[in-house]
């Protein structure tokens, strides 16, 4: 039980990361990024690449898998930031799927489909249950940091001027302002958060395969944002946890479902999530912390 409640506690905070820096880009931003898996995958490989190829520690590992998350999201940005808000939807969903190929093709660093088994803890010397207990505690310390540092973020002048960019990019422009450039540092910084969670995931797992960052989680990372409120930090936590609380819920369905399959289950449980997004769309358009809909 207590096992069964740690994993819980693990994965909802690494939601919690990926709902934050999503909700910095669209939320705050008006970026639709479609490829938060990407910027997922890219950090749990970076951090398992340099702990077991390298042979850096774990806890080293982790800002380097945000340098590389948000510098890859660099170059995307200087080119698909100045498209239309479409397509860029278009681009980062396609970017997030060539994440995925590279990490399948490129046996040689990433051992393709069969993944990469015995990733280290956060502190290996530890016992795995005093690791993990440790990580979650790292885990919670970190959401609190990004919490606080995207809290400042956004109510700073920086803050409001991205707003004010997500509100009417036009006026902005006009005042002289260059769009483009604060978009690209916001799709860095919402990569680099993202980058974090990946790393997290995979010391806590210690097994990452290419099939773990597939489009399902970006839409889990959507659903958590719109549930818990757009452009608010505290419907990011909210929506992650009321998000994992629902996948971890439906997945009892069988027992009140008899004579569905597993595999017939698994689809099922996408049909729930996706009717009760759905729900939230018709009404709480603003999600949990927003306003009702009249």
């Amino acid at each position: 039980m207590l096992d069964y409640a740690l994993t819980l506690s693990v994965v909802m905070l690494i939601y919690v990361l990926l709902a934050l820096a999503l909700n910095l880009q669209y939320g705050f931003t008006g970026l639709i990024n479609f490829g938060i898996a990407g910027f997922f995958g890219v950090g749990a490989y970076t951090s398992t690449i340099l702990t077991m190829r390298a042979g850096w520690p774990a806890w080293l590992s982790y800002p380097a898998a945000m340098v590389v998350a948000g510098l890859i999201a660099w170059p995307l940005g200087k080119v698909a930031l100045r498209l239309r808000d479409d397509y860029l939807a278009i681009v980062t969903l396609g970017f997030a799927e060539i994440i995925r190929l590279v990490l399948v093709q490129e046996q040689w660093l990433t051992n393709g489909v069969q993944g990469i088994p015995g990733v280290p803890q956060l502190w290996p010397s530890w016992s795995t249950w005093q690791s993990q207990v440790f990580l979650l505690v790292v885990l919670a310390v970190s959401n609190i940091g990004v919490v606080l540092f995207l809290r400042y973020l956004t109510q700073s002048p920086y803050g409001r001027l991205i707003q004010a960019i997500r509100d009417d990019e036009v006026a902005v422009t006009a005042l002289g302002k260059d769009p483009a450039r604060l978009k690209t540092q916001v799709l860095v910084t919402g990569g680099a958060v993202a980058g974090l969670a990946g790393a997290f995931f995979a010391s806590y797992m210690t097994y990452i395969v290419p099939d773990q960052f597939v489009p399902v989680v970006t839409f889990y990372v959507w659903m958590a944002v719109i549930m818990g409120g757009v452009g608010r930090l505290s419907g990011s936590v909210a929506g992650a946890v009321l998000l994992v609380a629902f996948l971890e819920g439906s997945r009892f369905l069988r027992g009140v479902l008899p004579g569905i399959s597993a595999e017939a289950m698994a689809s099922v449980q996408i049909g729930a999530v996706g009717l009760v997004l759905i729900l939230f769309m018709r009404w709480r358009p603003e999600g949990l912390f927003g306003r009702r809909a009249r």
